[in-house]
Formats: C-alpha cells, sequence, structure tokens
C-alpha cells in the first residue's frame, strides 16, 4: 500500500485504534482504517477480526484510502457510514475545502455533467487553482478523485442493495457510460460490477416494486423525537406514519417528486429505523430507483443523518443536557418546506398542518402507492404560481401569505432561488428577505430545514425566546454565541425544553398580533 497522505497526521492513530478495537459508531464516518496485510479499508463499526495495530493506518476520508490502493471491506461497507461534517470553527482554508467537498456530496447541487472543480471554485468565488491546492491539502486527494470515490461508493450501494441493471446502477451513480463505470471499477476494486453482485446480498424485493437501502447515523439518536416532529406535520395524501413495521415499529412514508436531468420522476419512499445496528432501512418506489443516490441523499439531510453527535454536544450539553440525541429535522423537498414555513407564520402546528393539507387536495397531483393514505403529491413551484387569489383565499389563506407563495414559487420556477443542502446560505438568505412577507424567522428556518445550515437562529420566534427566559430577539441572538457554529440545534433542544411554548414565532414582516397555541415551531 501507498503512504498514507500528509492530512492524515493530525489522526491520533491510538485514539482511532482504540475506537476500532470497541467498535464505537460514535466514530462512524469519522475516520476509516486501511489494513496493509489485506489492502482493505474499513469503519471503526466493523465486526471482522481486529488487525494488528502495526498493520493499521487511518484516514479521514474514503477517498484517502482508496488513493493509497486500498478497497472497502464488503462486511462492513463504507458507503454506509455517515458523511463527515460540513462546517467547522476551524481556519478558513478547511471551511473552504469542507464546503467544496459538501457541493461533492450533494446531488442536488450538480449539473448533469456532474460538478466540475472549475464550477464548484466559481461558485465559492475563488480560482480553480487555489481551490485544488487547498482541496488536496485537507483531504489529501483532488476534488476529481473524490468525487470518484463519491461515485463508486454510490454505485456499490445500489449493486450491493438492489437489483437494479448494471446500466441503470451506472447512470443513477453519475457515470456517463457503463464503459466508463465498468473501468472504473476494474481500476479501483480490482472486480467487475457483477462480481461484486454475485458476491453479495440483495435487500431490496423487485416483487413489491421497490427497492431497499440502509443508511448509517451516528448514535445518540433520539429517532422517536424525529418521527413525532414529522407526524404532527403530517399532511393527509402526502405523508403516513404508522405502527405497521417489524415488531410493531413505527414507520414514516411518504410521496416525492424528483427533478433531475431535464426529467421528473414520481413516487413514494417509507423509512423505519433500527436502533441496534445505527441504521435506517430507506425502501423506495421502483419509479424513482433511477434517482435513486438523490433520494438517499435527501432523506439524509431530512433525518439529519450526518450530524456529528459529539462535536454538537460539547457544545450544547451544559446547556440543555436532556437533547443530546435531538437531531435538526430537514426536508426531502426545499421549495415544500419554504412554502410550509409560510403557511405556519404566527399560528399553531394543527392549524398550518390543516392549510398545507387543502393546498395539496387542491393543487397538489395524484399518484399511485402501495401505502394506505399516500395519495398525493405536493403542489409544484408552477401550480402555487398559478394559483389565483381566490383560490388561495378560499383555503383560508390570507393575503399577505399569497404574496410570499406566489414569490417564492416563481423565483424558483426562474431559478433565482434554490432551496437544498448546496445552496449558497447567505445569499439565500438574503434572497428571501428580499420577497414580501418573508422576514428573518422564515429565513432562518428555511436555511434551518432546507439549507441544512447548522447555525440557523431564528432568533425572533417567541417559544424559543420563552424557552431562553429571555423577551427580546436581540437577547435570544446575544444569549446564542456560545453555541455556534450549532445554533440551529441548540433552537430543537430549546423547543424540547421542559418549559412550555406559548406562540408560533412572529415574522419581522407582519404586524398582527401572534395567535396562542400549544406546540413549538
Amino acid at each position: 500500500m501507498s503512504p498514507a497522505p500528509a492530512s492524515t497526521a493530525a489522526l491520533e492513530s491510538d485514539a482511532c485504534y482504540l475506537a476500532m478495537k470497541a467498535h464505537d459508531a460514535r466514530f462512524d464516518g469519522s475516520f476509516f482504517t486501511g489494513v496493509t496485510s489485506t489492502g482493505i479499508y474499513c469503519r471503526p463499526v466493523c465486526r471482522v477480526k481486529l488487525p494488528r495495530r502495526e498493520n493499521c493506518c487511518f484516514f479521514r476520508h474514503a477517498a484517502q484510502a482508496e488513493a493509497a490502493g486500498f478497497r472497502p471491506c464488503l462486511r462492513c461497507r463504507p458507503e454506509l457510514a455517515p458523511r463527515a461534517a460540513s462546517w467547522s470553527t476551524e481556519d478558513a482554508s478547511r471551511i473552504l475545502a469542507l464546503q467544496a467537498a459538501r457541493l461533492i456530496d450533494e446531488p442536488d447541487a450538480w449539473a448533469e455533467d456532474g460538478p466540475g472543480a472549475a464550477r464548484i471554485a466559481a461558485r465559492l468565488g475563488v480560482s480553480d487553482r487555489h481551490l485544488r491546492r487547498i482541496f488536496e491539502t485537507q483531504f489529501g486527494v483532488s476534488p476529481l478523485q473524490y468525487l470518484q470515490t463519491r461515485r463508486l461508493l454510490a454505485a456499490k450501494q445500489l449493486i450491493a442493495d438492489t437489483r437494479l441493471p448494471m446500466t441503470q446502477v451506472a447512470m443513477a451513480s453519475g457515470f456517463a457510460s457503463v464503459r466508463r463505470f465498468n473501468a472504473a471499477f476494474l481500476t479501483h476494486y480490482g472486480l467487475n460490477p457483477s462480481a461484486l453482485r454475485r458476491a453479495g446480498t440483495v435487500a431490496g424485493d423487485r416483487e413489491d416494486a421497490s427497492v431497499t437501502v440502509r443508511l448509517g447515523f451516528r448514535p445518540p439518536y433520539d429517532s422517536d423525537a424525529m418521527l413525532d416532529f414529522f407526524a404532527r406535520r403530517a399532511l393527509r395524501g402526502v405523508e403516513a406514519l404508522n405502527d405497521s413495521g417489524p415488531g410493531g415499529t413505527r414507520q414514516f412514508a411518504r410521496t416525492l417528486r424528483v427533478t433531475q436531468g431535464g426529467r421528473t420522476l414520481e413516487g413514494w419512499l417509507q423509512l423505519r429505523f433500527d436502533p441496534q445496528r445505527e441504521q435506517v432501512l430507506l425502501r423506495v418506489g421502483d419509479s424513482l430507483a433511477a434517482v435513486l443516490p438523490t433520494v438517499i441523499s435527501r432523506v439524509r439531510a431530512m433525518l439529519d443523518l450526518d450530524a456529528e453527535p459529539m462535536a454538537i454536544n460539547s457544545a450544547l450539553h451544559d446547556s440543555f443536557p436532556l437533547g443530546d440525541g435531538l437531531r435538526v429535522p430537514g426536508t426531502v423537498d426545499g421549495f415544500e418546506l419554504a412554502v410550509r414555513a409560510v403557511l405556519g407564520q404566527q399560528i399553531t402546528v394543527a392549524a398550518a398542518r390543516t392549510l398545507g393539507t387543502r393546498l395539496v387536495q387542491v393543487f397538489g397531483e395524484p399518484v399511485a402507492t402501495p401505502i394506505e393514505g399516500l395519495d398525493r403529491l405536493f403542489p409544484t413551484p408552477a401550480a402555487i404560481a398559478g394559483a389565483s387569489g381566490d383560490a388561495l383565499g378560499q383555503l383560508g389563506i390570507v393575503r399577505q401569505r399569497q404574496a410570499a407563495l406566489l414569490a417564492v414559487a416563481r423565483e424558483v420556477i426562474d431559478g433565482r432561488l434554490t432551496l437544498h443542502a448546496g445552496a449558497d446560505v447567505p445569499a439565500t438568505l438574503a434572497a428571501l428577505q428580499a420577497l414580501p412577507g418573508i422576514g428573518d424567522w422564515t429565513a432562518q428556518y428555511i436555511a434551518m430545514r432546507a439549507l441544512r445550515w447548522p447555525d440557523a437562529f431564528p432568533a425572533g420566534d417567541v417559544a424559543l425566546q420563552k424557552a431562553l427566559g429571555v423577551t427580546t430577539a436581540r437577547a435570544a441572538a446575544e444569549a446564542s454565541q456560545a453555541w455556534r457554529p450549532w445554533r440551529g440545534y441548540a433552537v430543537l433542544r430549546a423547543w424540547h425544553s421542559p418549559a412550555p411554548a406559548t406562540t408560533r414565532p412572529v415574522d419581522a414582516t407582519t404586524a398582527a398580533p401572534p395567535t396562542p397555541s400549544s406546540v413549538t415551531a
């Protein structure tokens, strides 16, 4: 094997070996272990026989291990590991490199031919040469090598967990042709994709027209709190939560629309938690199989599976000792989240859910699914933009909210507003607050859930202020400085604190008095 990249020198090798010896899931995805005697690299949770210490070298990223000549373990499957955090309080060069990696990791930020280094550099406001230099300093590999590893691991998961044809696996993983896909697989892993499928076990079941994959996360994780959050906001026809899983486990399901590469696919997904394995079992309808990596990425964001609880808890535990397992709920559709945020201004969660359900029933499209009660898609931006004031008013949506909904829909249609985890946070916040009816609370709430910005902080939220023991947005913002860059997680912990919440948040753009509520935002 090649020597480890210089960027891995900062890893505490003895600590990594102890974490691997204990199979500590808290470190899953934080580093990978290359075993020189076998040429294989593993996750710290791998259950194979512990290798000798002198045969181990440690890497921060899978791409580093592969660049050093190691192949992924077929047992622990590195593609299931949670991704590394994209936010840091460290130096600017490291932050820039992590943001570039985040764009590579985010399928919704890709063009049809993938995120080229020049395009990412332009997005981040630096030169292509500077990006390559700091990226290689941070990760020990080039952006192209990093992207290649991400695509290969995505393909490996589809091969292991589904029965998708190899052509479809190649296209879904971002390869331009099957020939390039086969060549890359053979070069990196020393075997062709068909041999890998024969060696593995397929979890998906083609008889029920679906595929099933597993997604890893780092403990602790309060799955009940996450499912309760979505259950309280579930829109009839779009989302459903039931106890029909194995052993009466809770299962969350919803419909989904994915637009990618000039085509729009519609379908459904269903998920349940497997706490013993620190995994989520995700079942996806066959109609979305062609964009499965994108669906996986969106579900990871929706459930906040890539959070690093040790870093977050070290900043927040003293202030919120009961919230170590809480994660920030995300979304599978940024436009949908923005619409729901606007509908929820100044009213209770139940009232917002009622408005959202009415909107779905009138403007949403029907879709066939095998899940009872799941039969509609959330309205498209075009459907909202084309709605008349009278039609929206009949649903109970006041004029100020109507103006905000129409403005958001038009901005998304025109491409001036992108609402996903790869979006530019400062620019998106500014664009949102420039729209009618959208103030700081709505913009911060969208950033927290749709943009996955961990430092989002809706200081004007009345329930948040009450939990923090303050009475103004300025005082809440001042109290939050010690929690950076994890203030979004502090918001969730404050909402779950014993202090009761009495009102919905109030936007800076609204003048009407707040409506009493018994449920936090």
